[in-house]
């Protein structure tokens, strides 16, 4: 028997293979009148734009083309109250070196006070005329023929000068007191614990 002369192809057991598709080099020119890629479809050249198209200008992406999200507006909470701090403490000692200079600068002016006092209410009274007034009121009660007068008594030196003698002994004993206490304090403190003070914040 003969058999037909039929090409086999090269290398091959069975059946033709399909041919690769040809692929062009990288930077060679597309053909003008190429095919269309598929999947694309191309609008003619002279074709209007549709209607409710706006002509988009160049480098602007569409709205929806941003993967960014409007993101919500945060509220602005009020800064919340600050508690009221309280701190108790205890006075437990009491320096009587400090406590006396403070006993006396406040005796002193204490007594400073009292004598300025003591010389405005002697003015005060001879102005009004009150030392007259008890002058008559004592000699009609001892007799017309009484010389006393109120101002011989107590004038204003021996008013000064008194005062100033009650001025300087308060002085004296204040700063004294003052300091003994503080001493007196220190002790009772190491029995009792001292004075509790409580402290807040304004």
């Amino acid at each position: 028997m003969s058999t037909p002369n039929t090409p086999r192809p090269a290398g091959g057991t069975g059946g033709t293979r399909p041919a690769a598709p040809r692929q062009t080099p990288v930077g060679a020119p597309r053909p003008a009148g190429g095919a269309p890629r598929p999947g694309t479809a191309q609008r003619p050249a002279g074709a209007p734009r549709p209607a409710g198209s706006a002509p988009r200008p160049a480098g602007q992406r569409p709205a929806g083309a941003s993967g960014a999200r409007p993101q919500p507006q945060q509220l602005v909470r009020p800064a919340p109250k600050a508690k009221v701090r309280k701190a108790r403490l205890l006075i437990s000692k009491v320096d009587p070196w400090s406590v006396l200079k403070m006993a006396f600068l406040l005796s002193v002016a204490l007594g400073i006070v009292t004598v300025v006092a003591s010389v405005v209410f002697w003015s005060v009274l001879d102005l009004t005329g009150i030392f007259n007034s008890i002058n008559g009121l004592l000699r009609e009660v001892i007799g017309t023929e009484s010389d006393f007068d109120l101002t011989k008594i107590a004038s204003l030196g021996q008013v000064a000068s008194f005062a100033t003698i009650i001025a300087v002994v308060n002085v004296v004993l204040l700063t004294v007191l003052s300091m003994l206490a503080a001493v007196l304090y220190n002790l009772s403190s190491t029995l009792v614990g001292g004075i509790g003070v409580t402290l807040t914040d304004d």
